[in-house]
């Protein structure tokens, strides 16, 4: 059985939102979310409680702070944004493989994308070291040194840029502080994305 982890900031809107309605749409995953910042036993936000609650969904939630034990336990870990991803992988370097934004890993195209930005930034980074090993010593200051090294990876920092300028938007936005229509606009962009996670998962 697959174990997906929704992860957001607070736990208390957007990863309880799509942890209700993976649970509510598809009975065969188990689902939990977590916060990278949560307090332990937090309830979800009203307006969380309001628009799940008008779709049928009532919600007994909790929220819980991010841990090994939720990153050993999930086979999927599903961040809300690009920066929750950074800092998930930042915490737990073990897990990196099974770590993605939602809009990611359901959209195949964006995950292409992302990996070539992941292989690009490797390649940067070996070509860093064997050029700092070999040179280091050869240049009279620090700042010719970067001059030289910049120089050096010109090829990739481009690629880099140009990866990063086509990649979308991989952000679910947070409603925390908005109005009702605001936490709508964030359930509906989550509602998709979950269905495209599903559909994604039962054809593997």
């Amino acid at each position: 059985m697959k174990h997906i982890l929704f992860v957001c900031t607070g736990n208390t809107c957007r990863s309880p939102m799509a942890e209700a309605l993976l649970r509510e749409k598809h009975e065969d995953i188990e689902v939990r979310s977590a916060g990278i910042f949560a307090h332990k036993g937090s309830k979800a936000s009203k307006g969380t409680e309001e628009v799940l609650k008008k779709k049928g969904i009532a919600l007994n939630h909790e929220s819980q702070p991010l841990s090994e034990d939720l990153m050993r336990w999930a086979n999927i870990v599903l961040t809300m944004t690009a920066q929750h991803k950074q800092s998930v992988v930042m915490e737990y370097p073990r897990y990196e493989d099974n770590v993605f934004t939602l809009k990611e890993y359901v959209l195949q195209n964006d995950h292409n994308q992302w990996q070539q930005l992941k292989e690009a930034y490797s390649t940067l980074e070996d070509k860093k070291a064997v050029f700092l090993q070999k040179n280091r010593e050869k240049y009279n200051s620090p700042q010719e040194l970067e001059q030289a090294l910049i120089q050096h990876l010109n090829e990739e920092i481009s690629l880099i840029r140009e990866i990063e300028a086509n990649l979308p938007n991989s952000d679910i936005s947070d409603p925390f502080g908005g109005d009702i229509d605001t936490y709508e606009k964030t359930l509906t962009e989550i509602e998709k994305h979950v269905e495209l996670l599903i559909k994604k998962l039962d054809n593997k």
